[in-house]
């Protein structure tokens, strides 16, 4: 399969939500309510309303959903899906990919590693079986006005870091300020509808924002995590560090080995063991990640035992890799759980910012040379689907011709978008399979005319130049897959080549939107929200580091998602979301690839696991399952060194 390029993250955004409630709830006169979700899932808030104070229509929350209401309640004593007796202990080896040079996950410099959520709890979290609502962790409960033009959260006065610092209002105020004074690109993103902070009291923090009536804007602050403003005080956030800071959350980094290892050790007095969000989860004593720069390797270091698990990535390993000796005794486990989280737009990411990408024409000429169908048959061994949506497996993507709603909706827009968005259902195109695309190649060479390319002599010239193409790559397996799409290319005059670089010369080459066409993902998070301007929208098209990869710059798109951030209902959010969907697919500023709607596992077999799955399974930064625990027995039984 492909490598994955994701957009950088931060341990403060989105994280895989760390879990539990409490039980208590303190009782005065304010309703209980919906609202609040981290972008990813849903989180349960433990605790009990403040009461009102100057203002009226106060809404005082213990759990919120953005949409809706949460799905569980106070009576809640653990997650359905976790083991609540789950026994803690054991140690767990994971293999990562690439490198790393710093732990400032905030900046746009250096390389971070992607797991750091694992020593960050934040303000709220989320469940597995929700996908928009929020539950407290950090913070007991919440209150915000009617209008939602604001939300103060009240924090927990027994939060504290791992070196013994309370968690108070002043270590979030520091927070929002390091996003909005040195965040990178994609992480300001999130909170650009923020325009104040005031710490109210030690353990009472107000965000203010620039919207009312939506509540994206306030789930997006629940997924803050705390900065130690005691152990910044004097030192510079703006660059690059490898030394941990305090960990607010159930793992503490133990040890850091640049480049090659990075060790999480289970915090033995955390502060938030004993919430109910947080039982039966967390039972590793310690988690090690070893790097490595290439798959294939890591692939085998996991057959050889020194990988406990591993989420596969590539069809032709989980096809043929894995014919061990240890999978037939029962040593290995193989499992192809569900995957219903939404998913990403996986896509080749033309750069619009270099001609001839700029030209629709030439985009949708490049589509066409596209062979799935083959690509499928010959690589990928049947098991994936094509992507014909940004938002596919949700509720946000398109399906079959636009609606009247969709269509009402884009008709203010019809003289600044392709006709087909408001008539046509939106399908990649598709081959025979045969490897014998000759449809496809006369209507590309035919689109090629049209922007004023032709082809003679075997390549695709205008004004004297040839028409050429380099595919960047981070990973050598993407190489093998977009094979077939090159030599289609090269059939059509086109000159192409690869550039193979590491993952930091990479990072730079992306973040300076020093490439002609990438292979990635942009992950979202559903509901969609502020995101979708990183993405897609046109003041981050030039903003180095954005994740608007493609450099996108579309007045169009820029109205649809404000549209999509302030919508009131889920309805109109999910009706302008698929508009939003239409005009990106119709523009052709990308070419759609592949999904498999199962997660491809792979485990030796030591652990133990809830009965009960959650109902979207991701296995996420972290790269494990939180609430699986080492049996002692299982363990006993491999001759593993742990």
């Amino acid at each position: 399969m492909n490598q994955i390029v994701t957009p950088r993250t931060t341990a403060q955004v989105m994280q895989p939500l760390r879990n539990r409630i409490q039980t208590q709830r303190r009782s005065l006169e304010t309703k209980l309510c919906r609202a609040i979700a981290l972008c990813s899932t849903s989180l349960l808030l433990a605790s009990m309303p403040h009461a009102a104070t100057a203002q009226d229509n106060i809404t005082g929350a213990w759990a919120m959903a953005e949409f809706g209401s949460p799905l569980y309640d106070t009576s809640m004593t653990h997650w359905p899906y976790v083991n609540p007796d789950a026994p803690k202990g054991g140690n767990v080896v994971l293999g990562a990919f690439g490198t790393f040079d710093s732990l400032n996950t905030y900046i746009l410099k250096g390389t971070t590693p992607r797991m750091l959520g694992l020593a960050s709890d934040t303000l709220m979290v989320s469940s597995g079986d929700e996908l928009s609502a929020a539950y407290g962790l950090i913070a007991e409960s919440v209150d915000y006005p009617a209008d939602k033009s604001s939300i103060t959260f009240n924090l927990r006065p027994e939060a504290q870091f791992n070196n013994g610092t309370p968690i108070t209002a002043a270590d979030f105020e520091l927070t929002f300020n390091t996003i909005k004074e040195h965040g990178s690109p994609f992480v300001k993103s999130h909170y650009a509808d923020v325009t104040a902070v005031e710490v109210l009291g030690e353990h009472r923090i107000k965000f203010s924002f620039n919207t009312t009536g939506t509540m994206k804007p306030l789930m997006a602050v629940a997924g803050f995590a705390p900065l130690s403003a005691e152990f910044w005080k004097d030192k510079d956030i703006s660059k690059t560090f490898l030394d941990p800071q305090p960990s607010s959350g159930a793992y503490y980094i133990s040890d850091v080995d640049a480049g090659r290892s990075l060790t999480f050790t289970r915090v033995e007095d955390y502060w938030g063991k004993d919430l109910v969000i947080n039982k039966g989860l967390n039972n590793i004593d310690t988690i090690r990640y070893d790097y490595y720069r290439d798959l294939e390797i890591s692939s085998e270091a996991f057959k050889a035992g020194a990988i406990d698990f591993r989420s596969e990535n590539s069809s032709k390993r989980w096809a043929t890799g894995y014919n061990v000796d240890e999978v037939d005794n029962g040593e290995i486990i193989l499992d192809t759980p569900a995957n219903n989280v939404p998913g990403a737009i996986q896509a080749f990411f033309f750069n619009l910012r270099r001609p001839p990408f700029d030209d629709q024409n030439v985009r949708e000429a490049i589509n066409l040379l596209y062979d799935f169908e083959t690509i499928k048959r010959t690589i990928l061994f049947n098991q994936y689907e094509r992507i014909n949506s940004y938002f596919r497996n949700s509720d946000y993507g398109v399906s079959g011709p636009p609606t009247a709603e969709e269509i009402a909706i884009l008709e203010p827009f019809k003289d600044q978008i392709p006709e087909q968005a408001l008539t046509d259902e939106f399908r990649a195109p598709v081959t025979d399979g045969s490897g014998r695309n000759r449809k496809q190649l006369r209507e590309a060479l035919a689109l090629f005319n049209q922007a004023g390319w032709t082809l003679s002599n075997g390549k695709m010239m205008k004004d004297g130049k040839q028409l050429s193409l380099e595919l960047l790559l981070v990973q050598p397996d993407g190489q093998r897959v977009a094979a077939p799409f090159l030599q289609n290319m090269e059939k059509a005059g086109i000159a192409t080549s690869v550039r193979i670089v590491d993952a930091a010369q990479y990072q730079v080459r992306v973040d300076d939107f020093d490439f002609d066409m990438i292979s990635g993902l942009l992950n979202f998070f559903p509901p969609p929200g502020p995101e979708l301007r990183s993405y897609y929208g046109s003041d981050t098209a030039n903003e180095r580091g954005s994740a608007n990869y493609g450099g996108i710059q579309n007045p169009v798109v820029d109205e649809l998602i404000e549209q999509i951030i302030s919508a009131e209902s889920l309805d109109k959010l999910q009706l302008t979301t698929r508009a939003l969907d239409r005009v990106l697919l119709w523009n052709h500023y990308l070419v759609p690839q592949f999904y498999v709607d199962k997660h491809r596992i792979a485990y030796w077999n030591r652990f133990g696991q809830p009965e009960t799955q959650p109902t979207y399974i991701s296995y996420g930064a972290t790269g494990f399952p939180t609430g699986w625990w080492v049996d002692a027995e299982l363990d006993a039984k491999l001759d593993l060194d742990r």
